[in-house]
């Protein structure tokens, strides 16, 4: 964490009380933590996007063959979030 001993108040710097110290590390500990939601909502989004860009593929109109095609990749981008690194190792799935 940062080390935080000072304030400016009316242009003149002032050491900060412990009160003041304690309430910034508080407020930095809580911005960590939260870190990988953050990532998570992020990863997550990207997924939506790739699941978003295949849904034509499962159009009632779309060959058996094209939906069979995509199933298994469209699995794997729902199954992100299972992923052991999640979210900050994400292996992406490729179309093949």
């Amino acid at each position: 964490m940062t080390q935080h001993t000072h304030k400016i108040v009316n242009g003149i710097q002032v050491n900060l009380t412990p009160e003041e110290i304690s309430q910034i590390e508080a407020e930095e500990a809580n911005w960590l933590a939260g870190a990988d939601i953050r990532k998570a909502v992020k990863v997550r989004e990207q997924r939506n996007e790739k699941l978003a860009a295949t849904d034509w593929t499962q159009a009632a109109d779309v060959p058996q063959s094209i939906k069979d095609n995509y199933a298994s990749y469209r699995q794997a981008l729902r199954d992100v979030p299972s992923q052991s690194g999640f979210p900050n190792q994400v292996v992406w799935p490729t179309q093949e």
